[in-house]
């Protein structure tokens, strides 16, 4: 690729259209969380002033339940003293510094993870536009790779800082490019493998990597004079290699602490968490989720080694609780187990930093079942993400698989919402038990448009017990969280309504599929639904009410807008929450 081809994507159209797609989703999603507030104008617009009060954004939106701002991109203007002006993403933060609350220090390195949100978005432009009906007949990873927008509630959410634009196009899920993952050797005085029950490394490693793979690579080693079985094989991110492991562990290198051992033979393809890789070679074979030191929406997208240990025996119990349920047996639920874990510990960055520190996450992985090898005959995978993805002509992937279904859209909501809302029902008031479910981290088996069952994934990293008096077994203790009382229902209220729901509703109501209140009705039936089946739950229920009038507005922008380096203080996640008012339940009273 020639230099100018690299940047072949950054043309001033699509530059235009990436900076209006970028500021109406500014205008929606802040005025959601009420850093802004658009004033209604005479001509039946609304309109948000700048810091200096002369810029002016005029807009046409509507506003639909859980404060949803819904506005017209086409509709957007800006003025300054009554001149035009162009619609500019950069510009509009500088204008609007004050009311978003952005400091000094955060500024310009947000500007920076809007650039890169818009490049990457200038980039899906230039893709083949695939209708969402083409779409829902795809394949799984047609699906991962097709969708066009990042998570729906942040604004600047691909940041990706730390790529160039090279490693973009080699590395980033929307281009679709396969990826062959660089294996290192770890000496065991410094690295831990951890498995779950009846794995054990040697076998696991063979059926991964393959024989003559692992033969290669203990080759390598033996013609260093070193001996095999002192070492532990780690995949790495072949970014991590490059831009940090080579220099930030070049001690360890060059003590043969770590040793390089070339790529692997099997193809992967970055999902779109962007460090976790599907295995295209062998599809049945495990997910590999690397360590990558990118800064990406709020966090660096590190593996701890500590925290990998416990990894596969969190994963067990959560299996064997969901197996022993018969509620949560009843909706299909499964999870894909993160099953083996490594992890490398460097010992003189442990010995200067505290344990959340980003120079104590570069070198882990962890290995994923794959659900591919569940799939039973007319089944296909999508990641539940692509429910609320759009296509370029305003149809839904959602309303695709309606069409496709030929079921009446409540019934199709009732099936899906079975098979995914219910179980973190009962999760919740059964065991207190809260999952991190948003769309990237659950994958739904489909059969005909029609939503059979849902896999959670990101298990050891995202979920987590409120209840200070439940019975844990030791290597599953850190799950557990100090939560309050009050806000223990925004796991439901905040991560499915809030940040799920209220796009999917309002994306279905635009499409003339299903009016806002069948949704929500729906989803109200499917609630009672559930309680009636378990009235030994009722003083539960009464608890914690999910038919409260409202609930704490729960803001995500304004996490990353106060800090986008590291968004939540992982020491007290609860204590992080950055709560502005409430918002009107849209299932209270149905």
């Amino acid at each position: 690729m020639s230099l100018a081809e690299s940047v072949a994507h950054l043309s001033p159209e699509r530059w235009e259209q990436a900076n209006r797609l970028l500021v109406r989703k500014a205008l929606a999603e802040f005025a959601h969380e009420r850093l802004i507030t658009p004033e209604a104008t005479a001509d039946g617009r609304f309109e948000v002033r700048g810091d200096d009060g002369l810029t002016r954004y005029g807009f046409t939106a509507v506003r639909r339940a859980l404060d949803h701002w819904q506005v017209d991109a086409d509709s957007i203007t800006r003025q300054r003293d009554g001149v035009d002006l162009p619609l500019a993403a950069l510009d509009f933060f500088i204008e609007l510094k004050q009311s978003l609350g952005l400091s000094d220090a955060i500024l310009p390195v947000y500007l920076e993870e809007v650039s890169s949100t818009l490049s990457g978005t200038c980039y899906k432009l230039t893709k083949p536009q695939i209708p969402v009906a083409e779409l829902a007949r795809s394949g799984f990873q047609a699906i991962e790779t097709g969708m066009t927008e990042g998570h729906p509630c942040f604004v600047a959410n691909n940041g990706r800082l730390g790529f160039g634009v090279h490693e973009y196009l080699s590395y980033a899920p929307e281009t679709a490019n396969p990826v062959r993952l660089v294996w290192l050797a770890a000496h065991r005085s410094r690295a831990a493998f951890t498995a779950g029950v009846g794995l054990e490394y040697e076998s696991f490693v063979r059926d991964e990597l393959g024989e003559d793979t692992v033969e290669r690579f203990h080759a390598v080693l033996r013609e260093r004079d070193l001996n095999p079985a002192d070492y532990l094989l780690i995949p790495v991110h072949p970014w991590q290699w490059w831009n940090k492991l080579t220099v930030t562990f070049a001690a360890e290198v060059a003590r043969g602490h770590l040793v390089c051992l070339g790529e692997g033979d099997d193809e992967y393809l970055a999902q779109q968490s962007i460090r976790t890789f599907f295995n295209t070679s062998a599809p049945e074979k495990h997910y590999v989720k690397t360590a990558l030191s990118v800064l990406n929406m709020g966090f660096m997208r590190g593996l701890s080694a500590a925290y990998m240990e416990a990894t596969p025996a969190i994963n067990d119990w959560l299996a064997q609780l969901i197996e022993g349920d018969p509620v949560l047996k009843g909706t299909g639920l499964s999870i894909i187990r993160e099953r083996a874990a490594v992890g490398y510990r460097h010992l003189e960055y442990e010995a200067a930093t505290d344990r959340y520190s980003p120079y104590r996450k570069m070198l882990a992985a962890l290995w994923r079942e794959s659900p591919v090898a569940s799939l039973r005959e007319g089944e296909s995978l999508a990641t539940m993400a692509s429910l609320v993805h759009v296509d370029h002509e305003g149809a839904s992937f959602a309303g695709a698989l309606i069409e496709q279904s030929g079921l009446a859209p409540t019934e199709w909501l009732r099936r899906y919402l079975t098979a995914y809302f219910t179980p973190l029902l009962h999760s919740f008031y059964a065991y207190d038990l809260v999952f991190m479910p948003h769309g990237e981290n659950v994958i739904l088996v489909l059969k005909d448009g029609v939503v059979e069952r849902a896999i959670y994934k990101d298990i050891a990293e995202e979920i987590a017990v409120m209840d200070p008096d439940a019975v844990l077994p030791p290597t599953v203790e850190r799950v557990r969280v100090d939560v309050p009382e009050d806000t223990k229902l925004l796991s439901i209220f905040t991560d499915v309504f809030d940040c799920f729901f209220r796009f999917l509703a309002a994306n279905l109501a635009t499409e003339g599929i299903l009016s806002e209140d069948d949704f929500w009705r729906t989803v109200a039936e499917v609630t009672r639904a559930y309680q009636a089946e378990l009235p030994e739950l009722a003083d539960k229920f009464r608890q914690y009410d999910m038919f409260a009038p409202e609930f704490a507005l729960s803001c995500l922008n304004r996490l990353q807008l106060r800090n986008n380096q590291q968004m939540v203080d992982l020491t007290d996640p609860a204590g992080a929450l950055q709560l502005i008012g409430t918002l009107k339940n849209p299932i209270a009273g149905l």
